[in-house]
C-alpha cells in the first residue's frame, strides 16, 4: 500500500532493487556498518547525479521529484536514505542556487555527474546558531585559502565520502567577523575521522564524529563568505529548503513503511478469545490502523507542495522558514506517532531484534535531533506571527 501506487512504474529505483536494498537493511543495522552495497547500486542508477541537469550529465530532476524517489528509498531503508539525503542537499542546494541565476556551485553538479560523494560536515556540538555561527575556526591563508579547526558531528556518509562541505568562523577582522563556507577533497591532510559511531538508530548511516586540524579549503572551493549572524544570502535559503524538505521525506518513508507492517500484522494475528478471527477484526485495532493512516495521509500533501514551491521559485517571503520548519516538525513527529501505533498493533514480536517495526522505532527517534528542532523551529514560527519578543 502507498500513497503513491503509480510512482514505483516511474521511480529510477526498481521494484527489484529496493527490494535489495530492504533485505540488507537488517544486516547493516545489526552490525553497525555502513551501506556500501547500497551506495554502489544507487550510484549505477543514476540517484546520485538526479539533480545535476541532463546537458552536464544528470537526470535533471527537481526537488519535488527527489522527494517522491527518497520516500520511496526510506521505505526499505531509512538509515540509507538518511545518508544519502546528505549528498542530495548539496546538490540540491547547487541546483537551487543555479535556478536562481548563481552558478557559485555549478562545479559539485558536475562533480557530483563524475561520481563525486558530496557529504554535509556542518553539525558542531552545542551550536545553536546552526548557520549563523560556528564554533570551528576558519584561518585566511595568504593565497585565498583557509585552514579549518575544530570537530564536526553528525557527518553522515563518514566511510565514503569524497567531497565534505564544512564552514567556520573567520574573526581575523573582529569587528566583521566571517563564516567562511568551502569543500574539502577526501585526500585533503589535516582531519581525522572518529570511529565514534555506535548508536540506538540509523546506524548505517555512520555519521561520524570529523576532527578538523588545519584542514585546507582551496580558494577555487571557498564558495561563500558572510557576515557572522542572520542572514538573507540566497545559500541559506537553498541549505534550509533542500535540508528541510528532503529530511521530511526520509521520515514519511518511514511512517509509510510502518502503516504498511500495522496492516500487514492486523491480517496475520490472530485472536484465540474470538474463534480465530484476524486482530483486523478487532474495533480497538481497526481505530488505530486508521488512525495512523489518517495522520500519515495528512503529510504528503503540504511535502510535495513544498518541494514543488522551491522548484517553481514561488515567492512565500518571510513565511519560508515557518513553513519549512513547521514541514520538518510534522514529518518527524507524525513519523513517530505512526510508528508507536503500529507497534501497539502488531504486539510483542516488535521487540525481537530482528524485527524491522523495531528497527523503525530506533531510527525514527534521530527525528528529535535534526534542525531544526522543536524549540528552534516554534521560535522561527513564534517570531513569524508574533513579532522578535520585545
Amino acid at each position: 500500500m502507498s500513497f503513491d501506487p503509480n510512482f514505483s512504474s516511474t521511480s529510477i529505483v526498481s521494484d527489484e532493487l529496493l527490494q535489495r536494498i530492504r533485505s540488507r537493511a537488517a544486516g547493516y543495522d545489526a552490525s553497525n556498518s555502513f551501506f556500501f552495497d547500497d551506495l554502489a547500486e544507487l550510484k549505477d542508477a543514476g540517484y546520485l547525479r538526479m539533480f545535476t541537469p541532463t546537458e552536464l550529465g544528470g537526470l535533471g530532476f527537481g526537488l519535488e521529484r527527489v522527494t517522491r524517489e527518497q520516500v520511496r528509498l526510506a521505505t526499505a531503508a531509512p538509515a540509507t536514505a538518511l545518508a544519502i539525503n546528505m549528498h542530495l542537499v548539496w546538490t540540491g542546494v547547487a541546483k537551487t542556487l543555479l535556478d536562481r541565476g548563481d552558478d557559485s556551485l555549478l562545479f559539485v553538479l558536475r562533480e557530483a555527474a563524475e561520481g563525486e560523494v558530496f557529504a554535509f560536515g556542518n553539525s558542531e556540538a552545542g551550536n545553536d546558531l546552526v548557520l549563523f555561527g560556528s564554533r570551528t575556526r576558519a584561518e585566511p591563508q595568504p593565497n585565498g585559502a583557509y585552514r579549518y579547526f575544530g570537530r564536526k558531528i553528525f557527518t553522515s556518509l563518514s566511510p565514503a565520502w569524497t567531497r565534505l562541505g564544512i564552514f567556520g568562523l573567520d574573526d581575523s577582522s573582529p569587528e566583521a567577523p566571517l563564516l567562511v563556507h568551502g569543500f574539502i577533497a577526501r585526500d585533503t591532510p589535516g582531519y581525522e575521522i572518529l570511529d565514534d559511531w555506535n548508536t540506538l538508530g540509523m546506524r548505517a548511516t555512520q555519521s561520524s564524529t570529523t576532527v578538523l586540524d588545519g584542514a585546507e579549503v582551496p580558494a577555487d572551493r571557498v564558495f561563500r563568505k558572510l557576515p557572522a549572524g542572520p542572514s538573507g544570502d540566497p545559500l541559506i535559503f537553498g541549505i534550509f529548503a533542500n535540508f528541510e524538505v528532503l529530511l521530511a521525506a526520509v521520515y514519511t518513508g518511514i511512517g509509510e513503511r510502518a502503516l504498511e507492517l500495522a496492516v500487514d500484522a492486523a491480517k496475520r494475528r490472530t485472536s484465540m478469545k474470538n474463534d480465530g478471527r484476524p486482530y483486523s477484526d478487532d474495533p480497538d485495532i481497526r481505530w488505530k490502523v486508521a488512525e495512523a493512516a489518517i495522520a500519515q495521509d495528512g503529510i504528503s500533501p503540504q511535502l510535495f507542495e513544498l518541494a514543488r514551491d522551491v522548484d517553481a521559485l514561488a515567492n512565500h517571503g518571510a513565511q519560508w522558514f515557518p513553513r519549512l520548519v513547521g514541514l520538518k516538525v510534522r514529518a518527524t513527529e507524525n513519523a513517530r506517532f505512526v510508528v508507536d501505533q503500529a507497534l501497539r498493533v502488531s504486539g510483542g514480536s516488535a521487540l525481537s531484534s530482528s524485527s524491522e517495526l523495531g528497527r523503525l522505532y530506533r531510527d525514527v527517534i534521530a527525528g528529535l535531533f535534526h534542525p531544526s528542532d522543536g524549540e528552534s523551529a516554534h521560535s522561527t514560527v513564534a517570531n513569524a506571527w508574533l513579532g522578535p519578543v520585545s
